[in-house]
């Protein structure tokens, strides 16, 4: 089963990638921590803005959180991430000389930043073998029986390690998330093209209430 989606996740998605916008290593992880429960393209819109006005992260860890709240309102949660900006920029200065280390422990210590954040930093910026979950990974896992309905993030990253680990985790990764984002998609998933529903629960959910 698993050659069967890594093969068809190639043939959707033979260059992958992470579809956030950064040029320098902690723009990336700002974006990620930005990107919670918001899209991709939100976040690139408001980041944008955010470091053309503040080019460097000496100037972002001296930024004016209520400036910075007014930049990424359209996100949502803007008072809270707006503040984490800051203190991130403020510890990587501090830290690392503004540099974002290859580094777990710390990177998951810095506000607003959890394991999932960590993952996609790790490994985007230095190629670790890691899968971040978010909620498109878990949802396509549970449609897909590679992870149970109930199970937790931290879970469903332990199956796919473990199922997946002879591949490169970190291209399925960026793999699963544009194959729930584009195809698996919540809400009227393209199942009928769809090369893995044999496999599916939603395809078979979707079947038996015809």
């Amino acid at each position: 089963m698993t050659n069967q989606i890594v093969e068809y996740l190639d043939e959707l998605f033979p260059n992958p990638r992470c579809e956030l916008n950064y040029r320098k290593d902690y723009e990336l992880l700002i974006a990620v921590m930005l990107s919670a429960q918001t899209t991709d393209k939100r976040v690139n819109m408001v980041t944008s803005v955010l470091f053309k006005k503040y080019p460097t992260i000496e100037k972002l860890a001296q930024a004016n959180v209520d400036d910075i709240i007014e930049i990424i309102r359209p996100i949502g949660t803007f008072n809270k991430k707006a503040r984490n900006v800051v203190r991130i920029a403020q510890a990587l200065v501090k830290d690392y000389d503004g540099i974002v280390p290859n580094n777990r422990e710390y990177l998951q210590s810095l506000d607003g930043v959890g394991r999932k954040t960590t993952n996609v930093v790790l490994s985007n910026l230095f190629d670790e073998e890691c899968i971040a979950v978010d909620t498109h990974v878990a949802r396509v896992s549970r449609r897909l029986k590679l992870a149970n309905c109930h199970d937790d993030v931290l879970t469903i990253e332990k199956k796919l390690n473990k199922k997946f680990h002879q591949y490169n985790l970190g291209r399925l990764h960026h793999q699963l998330v544009l194959f729930g984002r584009y195809y698996c998609k919540a809400q009227s998933p393209l199942c009928a093209d769809c090369k893995l529903k044999d496999i599916c629960k939603e395809k078979s959910k979707q079947v038996l209430h015809k």
